[in-house]
């Protein structure tokens, strides 16, 4: 059997699926920002019209299913997987809203890695010959992660200066076989690494040596340097994380140049009471599947390692004192 791995942890889809389709809905506050023209949807109610920002967000899932899914003139009943997660306990509003697409569902937790990992977990599944066409979706809402991981926002706790804003939104995208200009050509599984930090307050910081040791290990097993890619895009360090990562990896003795952005810097340049930057898993979504993809369609990009972050601590764990463990998954997209 051939294999179709390289090196420690890149996978190789030896036959790329391809991106069909791909939607993003962006809440009020991410509209404000010089992203919004890449976004399908801006709903200018970040509660949607529901009482509980949790049904809140399930709607924002729902309606980045239903883009991806029409603009491709798929049927839900057309698609074999549904590969999703978001920050919630039990991932709630991916099985929510799953249940309402009747589409077999896979749920998944990688805290703010999620969109890289659905993403490679759907290729995986087109590639392999398991599926025909798999859906890729994550989601994060403001509201609803400030009261599970930090504080109601009721409570009006005053922000760290060092604080991120959690993005309101979801991005969803359409894997298959053809149909789509964008391929999805290699996947690097990240490794749990946990740098001792404990305060919520400080996910930049907690997260960029495990972006840093995902991106080298990439670099390592392909045999490549940062300049193959048009862009190499970080999920959400925010700019204290991104400063942490270009210092850890130039003093790997491979320093990232003027092709690096974080996409939490991205989403929020400009806007004004966001912190040092976006967080949440609907950062990277919406930047990979808005941003980028929208670029390389237009062919001014045409190879993009996007790896996206993610804090792995819950509620309980933080609040019995444990430290932050992190993790970074990394895609490659090309056309």
């Amino acid at each position: 059997m051939t294999t179709k791995r390289v090196g420690g942890s890149t996978i190789v889809y030896s036959t790329p699926p391809v991106i069909v389709s791909a939607a993003t809905v962006a809440g009020p506050k991410e509209s404000e920002g010089q992203m919004a023209q890449w976004f399908d949807e801006l709903v200018p109610d970040d509660m949607f019209g529901e009482r509980t920002p949790e049904k809140a967000e399930r709607r924002f899932m729902e309606d980045a299913i239903k883009i991806a899914l029409g603009s491709a003139r798929v049927l839900p009943e057309q698609v074999n997987m549904i590969f999703a997660g978001d920050l919630l306990n039990q991932i709630i509003t991916s099985s929510f809203t799953a249940e309402g697409f009747g589409i077999p569902f896979v749920g998944l937790y990688g805290a703010c890695s999620t969109m890289a990992q659905s993403l490679t977990m759907a290729s995986a599944m087109v590639d392999g010959g398991y599926a025909d066409l798999a859906l890729a979706v994550t989601s994060s809402h403001y509201q609803t992660a400030e009261r599970q991981f930090r504080y109601p926002i009721e409570l009006n706790i005053m922000r760290k200066s060092t604080s991120q804003y959690t993005v309101t939104g979801a991005g969803a995208a359409l894997v298959g076989r053809s149909g789509g200009k964008v391929k999805v050509t290699e996947a690097t599984i990240g490794k749990v690494i946990d740098m001792g930090i404990k305060d919520p307050n400080q996910m930049g910081p907690a997260m960029a040596p495990a972006a840093a040791d995902t991106i080298f290990a990439h670099l390592a097993d392909t045999g490549r340097d940062p300049g193959y890619y048009d862009i190499i895009l970080t999920g959400d360090l925010g700019r204290v994380g991104a400063e942490i990562l270009c210092r850890l990896m130039a003093e790997k003795g491979v320093p990232l140049g003027d092709n690096y952005s974080d996409a939490g810097i991205l989403m929020f340049e400009g806007v004004r009471g966001t912190g040092v930057g976006g967080s949440g898993c609907a950062c990277s979504a919406l930047i990979t599947y808005g941003f980028i993809l929208k670029r390389m369609c237009q062919n001014e990009i045409s190879r993009a390692l996007v790896v996206a972050t993610g804090a792995l601590m819950s509620p309980i764990s933080w609040q019995q004192g444990e430290s932050i463990p992190c993790i970074a998954n990394a895609v490659v997209l090309e056309t």
